[in-house]
């Protein structure tokens, strides 16, 4: 058995729980929370019933804490990732790794020095794991759909306003990192990497459309254009009522792939002549995969246990897991590449982002409420 410690004890560290205790190597040993109250709602819920802590320390000064995973405000990942390393732990960041580029840039250095000395060090980005994004990222690397060519993501989703007024720290630059894109629509941006590589340049616009009283964007919209020469449109929003499912569209010379709701819509190679996309579509994936067939109600969950499988694999056999922080870094450096060029009204180097010449450049959200 492997022992997790659970640092935010919210919703999103209540289903890290769930995820945890329906896998057979993995136990809740430790939730951590400022607010004991919290940490102890969610540790009434679980059985055996975990050790409640009020900080890190208390919980890694105890014997036989194998895994943290922490799942506090994104502006303060880096402080309680820090610190797990340090004590020589294993570690999975909730997305995005932080607020912060300089502070993510920093910390991926920390991290590979841990990598180094055989700790697994990975961020949250449970989509990786889809069965149909796995088959798609597949079928790409086999050179099946050709050279990319293009692509369009799509987030058209929906919240309330009482879901930016729960929080304080919701909706803040300091602690949220961002609106729409940083902190929904980041899963996005990541399996946009996953399939098309690098980006090299950014061209995007910004704005808050339906919402109050929030720093950040509710809509943003950009084009990216990636090293292997794909172009792709990116589209996130939390103001697009009621909110209907995520999108990805896939083209190459050779074919093209579409994501609905993460799960298979289509899928079409040139390489297999005399076969329509629908029977190249079953085949890639189970049927529970395709789109249409009823998603598990607790798919969320499933999500993190994929990644959590994957984890426990990359301790088990020494090897890196499937998303590195290196990975989440790149994913936040794309997100801020978006705020600097929406910022400054022009397209960005990607690369410069990364490498901080923007770092100074303060995120401004055109006003349409």
């Amino acid at each position: 058995m492997l022992n997790v410690a659970i640092v935010g004890a919210g919703i999103i560290g209540g289903n890290h729980a769930d995820a945890i205790v329906r896998h057979p190597r993995l136990r809740v040993a430790a939730l951590v929370d400022a607010v004991p109250s919290v940490a102890e709602a969610l540790a009434a819920r679980l059985d055996p019933a975990p050790m409640v802590c009020s900080t890190l320390a208390d919980a890694l000064s105890s014997t036989g804490i194998d895994l943290v995973a922490v799942c506090t405000p994104s502006g303060l990942h880096v402080e309680a990732a820090e610190e797990t390393l340090r004590a020589g732990t294993h570690l999975l960041v909730e997305k995005p790794l932080d607020v912060s580029l300089p502070k993510a840039r920093a910390f991926a250095k920390v991290a590979a020095e841990a990598e180094a000395r055989g700790l697994v060090c990975s961020v949250v980005s449970q989509h990786r794991f889809d069965p149909a994004l796995v088959a798609v990222q597949r079928a790409v690397r086999e050179g099946r759909l050709g050279r990319l060519t293009s692509a369009v993501v799509s987030m058209p989703w929906w919240r309330e306003q009482a879901y930016y007024d729960s929080a304080d720290w919701r909706g803040t630059w300091a602690f949220d990192g961002g609106g729409a894109l940083a902190n929904q629509g980041i899963h996005l941006v990541d399996q946009m990497l996953a399939l098309l590589g690098r980006p090299v340049e950014v061209y995007a616009r910004t704005a808050r459309v339906s919402h109050e009283r929030i720093e950040v964007e509710d809509l943003a919209v950009a084009t990216v254009r990636f090293a292997g020469g794909a172009l792709a449109v990116l589209h996130a929003t939390t103001s697009a009522p009621p909110g209907l499912p995520v999108r990805l569209q896939l083209h190459g010379t050779h074919g093209s792939a579409v994501l609905h709701d993460d799960q298979l819509e289509y899928f079409f190679a040139a390489d297999r002549p005399g076969v329509a996309a629908p029977a190249q579509t079953r085949a890639l994936v189970p049927a529970e995969e395709l789109f249409g067939a009823p998603k598990a109600p607790d798919g969320f969950v499933v999500g993190h246990l994929r990644q959590y499988q994957d984890i426990v694999e990359a301790i088990d056999d020494g090897r890196p897991p499937g998303v590195r922080v290196a990975d989440g870094l790149l994913a936040l450096a794309l997100v801020r590449a978006v705020y600097v060029s929406a910022t400054l009204g022009r397209p960005v180097d990607f690369e410069q982002v990364l490498d901080g010449v923007h770092d100074d450049v303060e995120p401004s959200v055109e006003e349409m409420v």
